[in-house]
């Protein structure tokens, strides 16, 4: 299959950002103190999670999750505590902990040259990068309105833990169910963000070019920068604006408060989010209780 009709694996779909177990609520006023319009979210299909949204204008969005209950809830031995245990974000601190790009919604089962596991692993056997993404998985969660959502998932290797590649989610059921960017209000924010200008990832020193090559693997194209100490990708979204497109950006964490971040992240994790907002706007750097947030404004 040509590149030109391989599906893209650089649409940014979504940032996942972690509060402490039934702190909804506390997070939800958090975002919106910070500017942000919150709207409802609901609980995942296997009870353990649940979360609102802050979706942009270009229909990305913040995905503000929280474990509905501590580990100590579940009774010892129980299949439910091994379930919340073994949860691929149970070893994460509050914070920014993932991100996710738009999938195809092929399952493992269907059509190998749609899957998003079989087009990066393909890639990565290619440029020796020993990037290796797991066979997808269904998902889903239900609205507090009663409708089901349903997705399929593709999620790097545990090898490379979890937050410094991106989880890819593809929808079976029409998007607009799980990102619901209409009435068109839902995306207006009193703080002005329209899209994400950059996410920022920070990695271990000595890991940064094995990160950038995994990375590369990932998007499908080398970056649009690269130096010894950062690295910058263009990305896409799923509805695109003119003049508000995003970046992933990597470089190797500096100074204690980094390196502590970067060591705890395994590899490398997501630091900090930027939005853009309206020209001639204040640029701010605010704190969520447990992540940074740039507000930048257009050029």
């Amino acid at each position: 299959m040509s590149e030109s009709s391989s599906p893209s694996t650089k649409i940014l779909d979504h940032i996942v950002h972690l509060a402490p177990p039934g702190a909804l609520e506390e997070t939800k006023r958090s975002f919106t103190e910070l500017g942000f319009k919150v709207v409802p979210g609901g609980v995942h299909k296997d009870g353990l999670t649940a979360n609102a949204l802050v979706v942009l204008g270009d229909s990305s969005y913040l995905e503000l999750l929280i474990f509905t209950k501590p580990v100590s809830a579940y009774p010892p031995s129980s299949p439910e505590r091994a379930a919340r245990e073994c949860h691929p974000w149970a070893p994460k601190s509050p914070g920014w902990i993932d991100f996710a790009f738009l999938g195809t919604g092929v399952d493992a089962d269907s059509d190998p040259s749609r899957r998003i596991s079989n087009i990066i692993n393909t890639r990565a056997r290619q440029d020796g990068s020993l990037t290796e993404y797991l066979p997808e998985v269904a998902g889903g969660r239900e609205r507090p309105d009663g409708k089901v959502l349903e997705w399929v998932i593709s999620s790097p290797h545990e090898k490379h833990g979890r937050g410094t590649l991106p989880f890819f989610c593809g929808d079976v059921t029409p998007r607009d169910r799980r990102v619901p960017y209409s009435p068109p209000s839902n995306s207006e924010h009193p703080n002005g963000a329209k899209g994400v200008a950059h996410l920022l990832l920070l990695s271990v020193p000595e890991r940064f070019n094995e990160v950038q090559r995994q990375l590369t693997s990932v998007v499908g194209r080398a970056p649009i920068q690269a130096s010894n100490d950062k690295a910058v990708w263009a990305l896409e979204s799923p509805l695109d604006i003119p003049g508000t497109e995003a970046t992933l950006v990597l470089r190797p964490a500096e100074g204690d408060l980094e390196l502590a971040f970067a060591s705890a992240s395994q590899l490398a994790g997501v630091y900090e989010i930027a939005f853009w907002v309206p020209k001639g706007r204040e640029r701010k750097v605010l704190k969520t209780p447990y992540g940074q947030v740039v507000l930048q404004p257009l050029e």
